[in-house]
């Protein structure tokens, strides 16, 4: 699963990358993390079909009788298609989530995080996480008060052979061109879910390694 991630490219370099007109660009906020829960900007199209980003908080919530809710930060390919949870934004409501690098724990007591990034004449190049996102209403903590918010997720798969070393069950579903772009917003589902696959190990880094629970060097 895939808990934790930065986002520390340029507003410039989100919207030249992304195809994102500068007056549907607003700002957002440098992350070197971000935990479920957290506001981060993703992209979608808007009413008029033109891409737009916009800020919202990472994690769908799922509420639990008796317990407080939990946020559920990834869907798995296996089931964003047959899950009641998932399945309507999976087929109306799909995103992308830029990201500069993301982070796997390996080991207990404590944690080595290891930060994976793709390859690339820059540190650091920009990506997407293949995400879906849905509006919301209710509470956020148990006994809380309702909240009215936007909230995205992202899809995973199964490992490459890079990721597999320290996680071997899942690793998030990238992308990276416009035409996966592209496919991903505007294709049928089952257009859409073609684009499930590993990004290929060879094309991968890890950049760090240690006790931090942020990227170090992704400015």
């Amino acid at each position: 699963m895939c808990n934790l991630y930065s986002m520390t490219r340029s507003r410039d370099a989100v919207g030249k990358l992304f195809k994102v007109s500068d007056n549907r660009l607003p700002l957002f906020d440098w992350a070197d993390a971000n935990f479920p829960g957290t506001t981060a900007p993703i992209i979608r199209n808007a009413s008029d079909g033109e891409r737009e980003l916009v800020n919202q908080s990472w994690g769908f919530v799922l509420l639990i009788d008796g317990k407080a809710p939990r946020r559920v930060a990834n869907v798995r390919d296996d089931k964003i298609r047959s899950s009641s949870f998932w399945k309507g934004s999976f087929e109306d409501r799909r995103c992308l989530v830029p990201a500069s690098s993301f982070s796997e724990p390996k080991g207990l007591k404590p944690a080595v995080w290891h930060w994976f990034a793709l390859k690339g004449d820059q540190p650091r190049p920009l990506f997407a996480f293949a995400g879906i996102w849905r509006n919301y209403k209710g509470p956020l903590k148990k006994d809380g008060p309702i909240v009215e918010i936007e909230v995205f997720a992202f899809m995973t798969t199964i490992p490459n052979e890079l990721v597999a070393t320290i996680n071997h069950e899942r690793m998030p579903v990238i992308l990276t061109q416009e035409a996966e772009f592209q496919k991903w917003l505007n294709g049928t589902p089952r257009d859409a879910y073609s684009l499930v696959k590993q990004y290929p190990a060879e094309k991968m880094v890890i950049v760090q390694s240690g006790p931090d629970k942020k990227d170090l060097l992704a400015a």
